[in-house]
């Protein structure tokens, strides 16, 4: 699998941050804090994997002979609670629903996500040229994440303690798989601010994804991360919220939500590869405020604006908050030119405390 850059970044990100499973693994109850544990341990075999087979080279993925240009080509595999990939399939392109609801949300996750790509944005699957969609569900036992590998999907199935089946929400997995999106093109470093771009605009694509299959304009979305995932006996709504960074959850055993909304908090550290997951949360805000400023469905124009700016060729893979927020205004300028469009761009950066000149 090969990169748009030089110096091809082996990034393996998952959906749930290493802090919130670092404080279910703290927990006096085993219950939690033995499936956050495997699930961390899990975590660090796959991100090795993940930096070998960069290093050797993994397999190369092509579309199947017979298969149509600008239509998904999607392979849903049961890993059989091993983690062994990919597994056994059991849903192909084309084939009917089975009885595996897991199975089905994992499909229809595939494509929804291919959809919006490709219908919004021209983008013919994550690479551009008709990649294969895979994804493999029931990964390992109790498994409490989901993740792009840098070739395929995984998902588990949670532990039922703190997390709920990964399939639940589609935005997890539009989210996942714009890694891949951002893997083709921009290749963002993962770690800092470039990394926390990496994060943000996966969240950015997911929630649009979202959006897009529930036909849901700015001003009607949640703007929430992973809405769905969390059990019961979780005090919290979702993993993150683009509209009020810092409030996803507050919980006696996760520890409260640490995004910050803007630059007056950006989080200084070195876990999470500098906070990826934590600092993300002020581009999120940023995009945010732009979508609902700017109003109708957010994918018309706040998404082709950060679209543009992801595949036009000008972000660096090292490039900071404030390198990205002037291509924001450049594109906007270019696309929609002195429009409201240009004016809400400056004025969400402004908002979160991110110089765009």
């Amino acid at each position: 699998m090969t990169a748009n850059r030089t110096g091809f970044e082996p990034v393996f990100c998952t959906i749930v941050p290493p802090h919130i499973l670092d404080k279910a693994a703290r927990s006096g109850d085993p219950a939690l804090s033995a499936p956050a544990r495997r699930t961390l341990e899990r975590d660090a075999l796959e991100r090795t994997r993940r930096r070998l087979t960069t290093v050797i080279g993994a397999p190369s993925v092509a579309a199947p002979a017979d298969a149509v240009e600008h239509k998904p080509h999607r392979t849903v595999f049961d890993a059989g609670h091993r983690t062994e990939l990919p597994g056994t399939k059991v849903r192909g392109e084309g084939d009917e629903p089975g009885k595996d609801a897991t199975v089905n949300r994992a499909y229809a996750g595939l494509g929804a996500t291919f959809e919006l790509y490709l219908e919004k944005f021209a983008r013919d699957s994550i690479d551009g040229s008709g990649l294969p969609l895979t994804a493999s569900v029931h990964f390992d036992n109790e498994y409490n994440n989901a993740f792009w590998n840098g070739e395929q999907m995984v998902f588990g199935d949670g532990d039922g303690e703190i997390f709920l089946d990964f399939t639940i929400a589609v935005d997890v997995i539009g989210h996942e798989l714009t890694h891949g999106v951002t893997q083709y093109t921009a290749n963002l470093t993962y770690f800092g601010q470039p990394g926390a771009l990496n994060e943000s605009v996966s969240d950015v694509f997911g929630s649009l994804i979202k959006q897009y299959s529930l036909g849901q304009s700015a001003a009607d979305a949640d703007w929430l991360i992973g809405a769905g995932l969390l059990a019961p006996r979780v005090t919290g709504k979702a993993l993150r919220s683009m509209k009020a960074p810092g409030t996803a959850y507050d919980d006696d055993v996760l520890g409260k939500d640490p995004q910050p909304a803007d630059m007056d908090h950006f989080v200084r550290t070195s876990s999470d590869n500098g906070g990826v997951h934590i600092n993300s949360g002020i581009p999120n805000h940023a995009f945010y405020l732009l979508a609902v400023a700017l109003g109708g469905n957010a994918w018309e124009r706040a998404g082709q604006i950060w679209y543009d700016v992801l595949t036009g060729g000008e972000l660096a893979q090292d490039a900071s908050f404030a390198d990205f927020a002037k291509l924001t205004v450049k594109a906007a300028r270019t696309r929609f030119k002195d429009g409201e469009e240009l004016e809400s761009v400056q004025k969400a950066w402004s908002q979160v405390g991110v110089p765009t000149e």
